[in-house]
């Protein structure tokens, strides 16, 4: 009995291995068979894509349902954290250690050798986001460019690779070696299945030279935040090479993920571990998940070549299935077939990825709906007549406003230019003509010193000071001008919101504009012309001067006796009606004040300097009525006094040469009238005329147009600049608008995206490939 039992489970064994060995043959056989069927597909699909098709740069193919979902997740990308959407959609994240064949894993997903690589150095230094989708050629285009590389040519393939490169390096910031900064990437191609992956830095465990001191946490705070999205997809890649204990990342994904419902684990590089190992059940205690305290949905292993960087996809598939064919991990039962070969990963990973999409993008739209419903009611609570205007639209009617008020001032008429510019200029120079040349010349009393004092002064003037005072006085009149027609275009209708912004640009506008200083030296020359003839021609002309004379004495005589009712205080009246009081010093200065005008009364034509003697005789004269006084404050108080005494002699004077242009035609000869100072403000005023109209010429004909050239740069350079639009152009109501509108620029997005995914209908080729299938499986 013991022997038939014997031979009894021997025969059960036999049997049993041979059902298990039977069972092999059938799954490699339907493997196959599938593979073949794909293969098949494949090439119908790329036939029914291509049908009818001119070539890859003549027709434009219509947006797949993963191209729309990859749109929405970039136009996520920059929106506000605080509705906490872009991290609730689903994408697949893969992590792993540094060199762990991440990049090969995702080259093999996309059917080419896309990424740059380098022996042992850290070449994925920013995230990539590539979107796989279905296509009749294969070829890849980055977001933000027009350029289509042909992936199946290996000048586009090196070039896509030094350009990803390129892009990663300069997303990286000075003195770092990671960047968060996303490049995105299509990739579309016959037979390439439909997700969009998240390619991350590796996870190093030590910083080596030539790294910075924060690249191994700012890598995990990477990763972290990737992985924290409830709804992403975490393929988790670990080199099957190496002894799992050295692993990082799977730690890292255990705590993102501790139950494994979203994590899909790939042990590399497979075909090493085999041949490495001494016990091959320790791979399979990894893919069975029993060697660390990682879960997840599920383990796959695969194999990316043989390590040489020059070897194509095809020749890496055809290693990687005669590897798994013949490897004892799978003839052995160790390793399932559907747990193999990067195809059956792939096909996971999508199958598992459009379950997240289906489960998530319809909440998500819901709260896109929820929140634009919100911020509409508050747009219609807050600014019912106002339009919704971003930031950007803001900018574009800002900046027309702010052309129009430019190109208003070649309107300004030319009378207005000459009117305002000659005003402007004797209130600059008036103190300098009265206080430095016409009272020093006229206190002479004498005709002939007059004029040779006043020759000489006015030529001094006019070389050294009065074409410099001359082109500022232009260069003002023109910044007010400009900010004048600002201010009225605001009294309109003007927005107070692009107050900053215009403030900003003309500053900027006026730093940049620089005066041709080339026309200083022929605007002295037309200057001292003017200064140099004295040849009033004609009644009028006399006239015009003596009004200018007077107006110019009236307002320094005003001047003065408000200077001198300072000095003294309050009169009687005042002191009476109003109760005011004089200080101590105002007393001292009244008396002085009194005293120094009977001196006046008593010589009328005083000169202007008082005599050491007789401030003397007027000190006594004060301490005998009891008024302490220091000589200065009697020069002071005199100074004073005989400028008003001198400006209302003038007056008379003046009023007297109102009939003396026949004298002036007879050069004053045998008369006792002369009026050398009406001669002189005549000479002033037609200074200012000629002045006016020649800064005038200058500022239509040159500076306005030269200032509306650096306002348009500006502008421009403003445009450029968000960063410098976002500072100037801001307020709630600017933040309202833009919520807004990109509310509504993503909802439109999630709503085509639903739309088209809720049809239901199947493309040509989907139901080329089912019907494909069913015909194999019939027959």
């Amino acid at each position: 009995l013991a022997t038939t039992d014997h031979h009894s489970s021997s025969s059960d064994k036999e049997k049993i291995d041979q059902l298990q060995e039977e069972l092999l043959r059938t799954q490699l056989k339907y493997q196959r068979m599938l593979e073949r069927l794909e293969k098949e597909n494949k090439e119908l699909r790329k036939v029914v894509l291509q049908k009818d098709d001119k070539g890859i740069h003549q027709r434009k193919v219509k947006k797949s349902l993963i191209d729309m979902y990859s749109e929405v997740l970039d136009i996520l990308s920059d929106y506000d954290a605080n509705y906490n959407t872009q991290d609730h959609l689903p994408r697949v994240v893969v992590v792993g250690d540094q060199s762990s064949g991440k990049t090969s894993v995702l080259e093999m997903i996309a059917q080419a050798r896309i990424f740059p690589r380098g022996s042992g150095e850290m070449m994925t230094r920013s995230p990539v986001k590539v979107t796989l989708s279905e296509g009749p050629h294969h070829v890849a285009m980055f977001k933000d460019s027009g350029r289509e590389f042909d992936l199946t040519k290996e000048d586009d393939l090196a070039a896509l690779r030094r350009e990803i490169e390129l892009r990663m390096r300069k997303s990286v910031k000075e003195g770092q070696t990671v960047s968060s900064e996303t490049i995105s990437l299509n990739v579309k191609g016959p037979g390439i299945p439909r997700m969009v992956l998240v390619d991350l830095p590796g996870v190093i465990s030590t910083v080596t030279a030539g790294m910075a001191s924060d690249t191994k946490e700012t890598i995990f705070k990477m990763s972290k935040a990737y992985m924290q999205n409830p709804n992403a997809i975490i393929l988790c890649i670990q080199d099957g090479s190496v002894d799992a204990e050295r692993s990082i990342v799977t730690d890292l994904v255990s705590q993102m993920d501790p139950h494994g419902k979203r994590t899909i684990f790939v042990l590399t590089k497979v075909d090493l571990a085999e041949k490495n190992l001494a016990s091959p059940s320790r791979i399979q205690q990894i893919v069975e998940g029993k060697l660390f305290p990682m879960k997840a949905l599920g383990y796959f292993a695969v194999v990316t070549g043989k390590g040489n960087s020059g070897e194509s996809i095809d020749s890496i598939k055809d290693y990687e299935e005669d590897f798994f064919q013949n490897s004892r991990l799978l003839r052995d039962g160790r390793l399932k077939p559907h747990q193999v070969t990067t195809k059956n990963l792939s096909l996971a990973v999508s199958d598992c990825f459009w379950k997240m999409v289906r489960e998530s993008v319809e909440q998500q739209a819901d709260v896109f709906k929820a929140s634009r419903f919100n911020l509409e009611t508050e747009w219609k609570n807050n600014y019912p007549r106002l339009r919704e205007l971003d930031r950007n639209e803001l900018y574009e009617k800002a900046k027309n406003e702010i052309l129009d008020e430019v190109i208003s001032l070649s309107q300004v008429t030319p009378q207005h230019w000459e009117s305002i510019l000659q005003k402007k200029l004797w209130e600059r120079v008036s103190t300098h003509v009265i206080e430095n040349i016409y009272l020093p010349a006229a206190q002479t009393m004498d005709s002939g010193t007059f004029n040779t004092t006043v020759d000489i002064k006015l030529k001094q003037w006019t070389d050294k000071q009065l074409p410099h005072k001359a082109l500022e006085v232009a260069w003002e009149t023109l910044q007010e001008e400009f900010a004048r027609f600002m201010a009225e275009y605001k009294g309109k209708d003007q927005d107070d919101i692009f107050d900053k912004l215009k403030e900003a640009v003309k500053e900027e506008s006026i730093k940049r504009h620089k005066w041709n200083e080339r026309a200083m030296d022929s605007l002295r020359v037309i200057q001292h012309n003017a200064l140099e003839d004295r040849s009033i021609t004609d009644k009028p002309q006399w006239d015009a001067a003596i009004q200018f004379m007077e107006e110019t004495l009236h307002s320094r005589l005003k001047d003065t006796e408000s200077v001198i009712r300072d000095m003294v205080g309050p009169d009687w009246k005042q002191r009476w009606l109003n109760w005011k009081n004089r200080t101590p010093e105002q007393h001292i200065r009244n008396e002085t004040k009194n005293e120094l005008e009977r001196l006046l009364k008593l010589h009328d034509d005083h000169t202007a300097y008082l005599a050491n003697d007789e401030v003397t005789t007027v000190r006594k004269n004060l301490e005998g009525r009891g008024v302490e006084v220091d000589p200065v404050l009697i020069k002071d108080t005199w100074h004073q006094l005989y400028r008003r005494h001198f400006l209302q002699n003038a007056l008379s004077h003046c009023n007297l040469c109102k009939r003396g242009f026949y004298y002036y035609q007879r050069h004053f000869v045998d008369s006792e009238l002369e009026c050398n100072d009406v001669v002189l403000f005549w000479r002033i005023q037609r200074m200012l005329v000629i002045t006016a109209n020649t800064l005038r010429q200058q500022l239509t004909n040159t500076e306005v147009r030269r200032l509306e050239k650096n306002v348009k740069e500006v502008l421009d350079d403003f445009g450029e600049d968000m960063e410098r639009k976002t500072h100037l152009i801001t307020g709630r109501r600017v933040q309202l608008a833009e919520d807004l509108s990109k509310t509504r620029l993503r909802h439109k997005h999630f709503y085509f995206f639903l739309e088209s995914r809720n049809t239901g209908t199947f493309s040509v080729f989907q139901y080329l490939v089912i019907r494909n299938v069913k015909c194999h499986i019939d027959s």
